[in-house]
């Protein structure tokens, strides 16, 4: 059957879903949740959650960074926020948090023009590698060139190229434009790259040679690239179509697993579970984190969309404070809205519905369900 839907007599569109549109299925068997594994591995770096923060100001500096590494997840450094372009920002993120709505936008853009310091990369990724963590720092296509050499010299252990979409293909008449598959080839450390949101984008960027790819176009709390482009993948049918490219990938490349990582969209504790269940190996959390008391944005949430000094495709949102970081990731949960206890959720979820670990959860039968649950 077609999952193709008439739009009009000229065109036509594939029904995609979000994660509210689907949910998973019990099954026959049962777990203790004490016996459920949430760890997973990308490249030689293990980890007990199987949650990243996205490099956003509003969520990871490097002390942040450093707390969610000793709790077992990965905290991702923006190498081109505010703790590389200034060396004290706690000021400028304050002022941020205080900016009425109709100024936000633009005094951020005037903050963010600041340039970015080399010297402060170094510093800033030493200082997380001194409390004896993973180091992952994160930059855009368009700043590869200029930084990674620096960022390399600083002791990364996963570099992350993120962007609201990345392509292995990328045309340019005006520059000469990155070429991932030859830059990942030359890297000594694994790369994780994105967003993709098909199959076909996540294929091409498997075959840079990434060992990961990050799933997701504008679907964050801090996003309005829909409202501003017009673009949109639902993220349910995106982790989907890139889990298909990566098992077609790991019959093409004889053996080599790249993992998908969801990226956006995944503001509560269910779409994490039902990223998983779509086929992720792990997600990436911005406004779930940005909620926890340390987070540098204070209950409030924003993106390098927010500040793009041309077409602004974000904006600041409260999100609020729903607990300390431990409480978030672990508990106790004290509301029943799924933004506290995260990983408790998900053991839960994976206990309930009879699976292991993460890989088998992967294979957990999914509906599409007829309501909105929140």
């Amino acid at each position: 059957m077609s999952n193709e839907i008439e739009i009009g007599r000229g065109k036509r569109g594939r029904r995609a879903f979000s994660f509210d549109d689907v949910a998973v299925v019990p099954s026959r068997r049962t777990r203790d949740p004490k016996d459920v594994s949430t760890g997973w591995q990308i490249d030689a770096y293990h980890f007990d959650l199987p949650i990243m923060a996205a490099p956003m100001d509003s969520v990871m500096s490097p002390a942040t960074a450093v707390a969610l590494g000793n709790h077992g997840g990965l905290g991702v450094l923006d190498l081109e926020g505010l703790w590389t372009r200034y060396e004290s920002p706690e000021p400028l993120l304050a002022e941020i948090r205080a900016l009425p709505a109709d100024e936000a936008t633009r005094r951020m853009q005037e903050i963010y023009a600041e340039p970015i310091r080399s010297e402060l990369i170094t510093q800033r990724l030493k200082e997380i590698r001194a409390a004896g963590v993973t180091v992952a720092g994160a930059l855009s296509p368009q700043r590869i060139q200029e930084h990674y050499q620096t960022v390399l010299d600083a002791g990364v252990d996963l570099f992350v190229i993120r962007g609201t979409t990345v392509s292995a293909e990328h045309v340019s008449s005006n520059a000469e434009p990155l070429n991932l598959k030859r830059f990942i080839y030359e890297l000594d450390v694994p790369v994780v790259v994105g967003g993709a949101a098909s199959y076909t984008a996540a294929l091409h960027l498997m075959r840079t040679g990434a060992a990961g790819v990050l799933v997701g176009f504008g679907g964050g709390a801090a996003h309005t690239t829909r409202v501003g482009l017009g673009i949109h993948a639902p993220m349910a049918t995106a982790v989907s179509d890139v889990a298909a490219a990566r098992r077609d990938y790991l019959d093409e490349s004889g053996g080599r697993y790249v993992h998908v990582i969801a990226d956006g969209g995944v503001g509560h504790s269910g779409d994490i579970v039902r990223a998983i269940a779509c086929g992720a190996d792990a997600v990436m959390l911005g406004a779930a984190l940005a909620r926890a008391s340390e987070a540098p944005g204070q209950g409030w949430h924003w993106g390098p969309e927010a500040h793009h000094s041309q077409l602004p495709r974000g904006e600041r949102v409260e999100v609020g404070t729903a607990g300390t970081l431990e409480e978030i990731l672990f508990g106790p949960g004290r509301r029943a809205d799924g933004t506290t206890n995260l990983v408790g959720a998900l053991r839960r979820a994976m206990a309930t519905t009879g699976y292991s670990d993460l890989k088998e959860f992967q294979r957990v039968e999914v509906v599409v369900s007829p309501y909105q649950p929140r």
